[in-house]
């Protein structure tokens, strides 16, 4: 049964919401007395300078759409971002002081762009970025000292990433997928001095590789990474200059385990395993070829981990009932040390989430994420995907599902094929035919609730954000019957209006789903589209979309909610004014009581 609904400014779940946390931390790497935190603590993400010391954070950046990409110098002295305005991921990198004041255009005189990549060598003598826009990806190496024409230049109409620099800056390793002709990376390595191909690395067809980085060591070029060549992702050490490869085995490894770093001396490789959405750590001994497991703590490694100099770990760790927090860890052991930056607030008790498994309609097995209200079911079920498609979703901070939980709904969130961490045939099952494997999953998940008594037929709403959002749509216009209400958000209606509006690398990342562009595949991509399936949608619908979104663009809602009311279906669209997603604590609060008002008319 429903509770009573709860919109008071003292609600548990908008508590949970305003509990600030860490996206990431970085520390300079020749200053350690200097590091940069991405948190929300003021209400917004956004870049703060950290001082490694006292641990106080000084906020940077002040962008109405907050920031949640950046870079700290090797010195130490200058933050970069990407400055968009327009919160639309569209823009040019800036540089302002560590000790905050005026900002500098690094890129005056070239044209607006979107990018989620830039880096500089250990060093700190070059810096390395890239830059997407409608002819393609562009990646540019520039001198730190030397005003002037970039020391390195790539271009690819492909989808790729990097590049990735050596200790002082001597070799670029680009990550493409022109070679893979898909989703998946193949690696090629550049002298930055001359632009001499010095070595490639793909295991073949049906395989990729996952880049980590550069020794952090100067004059050792091995580079670290994982590939998926067993079916799931392996680390290994690789010398683009010699072709030499070593790969990393263990008896332990399950799942995808990739590299997230190394010791500063070049002798420790930190590993992370992420295996039926299960978090593990691991330290490799390069000298001994040794894999050492770690005893860490329950819960969600968010954010990646590095190596500090006192030989520990800085990892950013959340749970259920504790947002993303950077954590000491003991070096030797992995046992929790201490909680970095304390931002911790009073926060009401949440409900666990449970990990269970139920057989999609042609046997494959799904993991899920479960949990349930105080009482016997059945329930009033939400029915939640996770974006990505590429991504996964792990027990973590989620004051969304605690929002629903303390209302009396049961949360379920599905791992449908397409998420990572359970082999390569289950994340490229859906390549080439997007929603409909995945569409086929969430309909025996519902069929597992509705038989193992957690659901209550007649209520059971689907959600999801992105991809998830995707899904949501998808769902509701393929398996009409099964809804009593859909909510998506920053959703995609229609991929084809979607392909001629997004931002140039979704258009890269795109074509590498569909193995081609709309004009390329335009059956598979009407097939795929939420909007094909207008007419068949039977339950209400509420969207919240953002008006300046680069990954999500309007237009090719405002196609599906015209379509959908022309037919007489009962259609809500919110629209906001940021691009994907909110990172306004404020705004996502607002959000999710439109939600929970949408789903309490739609039940009565």
């Amino acid at each position: 049964m429903l509770k009573a609904l709860d919109l008071s400014e003292s609600a548990p779940w908008k508590k949970r919401y305003r509990a600030p946390g860490i996206a990431w931390s970085t520390i300079a790497t020749q200053n350690n007395k200097r590091g940069l935190v991405c948190t929300n603590k003021d209400g917004i993400y956004q870049l703060y300078a950290w001082d490694t010391d006292s641990n106080d954070l000084t906020q940077l950046t002040d962008q109405p759409a907050g920031v949640v990409n950046g870079m700290i110098s090797a010195d130490g002295e200058w933050v970069y971002y990407l400055l968009d305005a327009g919160g639309n991921e569209i823009g040019h990198y800036v540089r302002m002081p560590f000790t905050g004041g005026e900002i500098q255009d690094t890129t005056p005189d070239m044209k607006p762009y979107s990018s989620f990549y830039i880096t500089e060598s250990h060093t700190g003598n070059t810096i390395g970025f890239m830059a997407a826009n409608e002819d393609g990806f562009h990646m540019f190496v520039i001198d730190n000292a030397v005003k002037g024409a970039p020391l390195f230049t790539y271009e690819s109409g492909a989808m790729a990433v990097g590049p990735m620099l050596s200790h002082n800056g001597e070799i670029a390793v680009i990550a493409s997928t022109e070679k893979t002709q898909s989703t998946e990376f193949a690696l090629e390595a550049y002298s930055v001095a001359d632009g001499t191909l010095l070595g490639e690395l793909w295991d073949g067809e049906g395989t990729g590789i996952s880049p980590a980085g550069f020794a952090s060591v100067a004059g050792d070029m091995r580079f670290a990474g994982s590939s998926n060549k067993t079916g799931f992702k392996r680390p290994f050490m690789w010398n683009p200059q010699t072709g030499d490869r070593q790969d990393i085995v263990d008896d332990n490894f399950a799942g995808d385990v990739t590299v997230w770093d190394w010791s500063d001396d070049g002798k420790r490789i930190l590993l992370h395993q992420l295996h039926q959405a299960l978090h593990t750590l691991y330290i490799y001994h390069v000298e001994e070829d040794r894999v050492q497991t770690l005893n860490t703590p329950a819960g969600s490694a968010g954010g990646g981990g590095s190596f500090v100099d006192n030989g520990n770990l800085f990892v950013h760790w959340n749970d259920s009932s504790t947002p993303n927090s950077l954590f000491e860890l003991d070096g030797n052991t992995g046992e929790f040390i201490r909680n970095v930056i304390d931002l911790s607030v009073d926060m009401p008790q949440s409900i666990k989430w449970r990990s269970v498994t139920f057989n999609s309609s042609d046997g494959t097995p799904i993991q899920a994420w479960l949990a349930t209200p105080d009482g016997d079911g059945p329930f009033p079920v939400i029915v939640h995907t996770h974006g990505g498609p590429t991504a996964v979703q792990t027990h973590t901070y989620h004051p969304g599902s605690q929002a629903w939980l303390d209302h009396g709904f049961a949360f379920f969130t599905i791992n449908y094929r397409g998420s990572t961490t359970f082999g390569y045939d289950f994340q490229h099952a859906i390549d080439g035919n997007l929603g409909e494997l995945e569409v086929e999953d969430i309909e025996a998940g519902v069929k597992w609730l509705i038989a193992e008594g957690v659901a209550d037929p007649e209520s059971i709403l689907k959600t999801g954000g992105s991809y998830g959002g995707y899904l949501t749509l998808q769902s509701l216009g393929t398996k009409p019957d099964l809804w009593a209400g859909g909510m998506a958000v920053v959703a995609i209606a229609d991929w084809t209006l979607m392909y001629e509006d997004q931002a140039s690398t979704l258009q890269g990342y795109q074509r590498a789903l569909f193995g081609g562009s709309p004009e390329e595949k335009p059956e598979q991509h009407k097939k795929s589209s939420p909007l094909t399936y207008a007419e068949q949608v039977k339950a209400d619908v509420f969207v919240i979309q953002g008006a300046n979104d680069t990954r999500c663009p309007s237009r090719q809602m405002e196609v599906y909610q015209d379509t959908l009311k022309s037919l007489g279906k009962t259609i809500d669209v919110h629209w906001f004014d940021a691009g994907h997603g909110s990172r306004a604590m404020d705004e996502q609060i607002e959000h999710q009581e439109l939600m929970l008002r949408f789903a309490y008319r739609v039940l009565g």
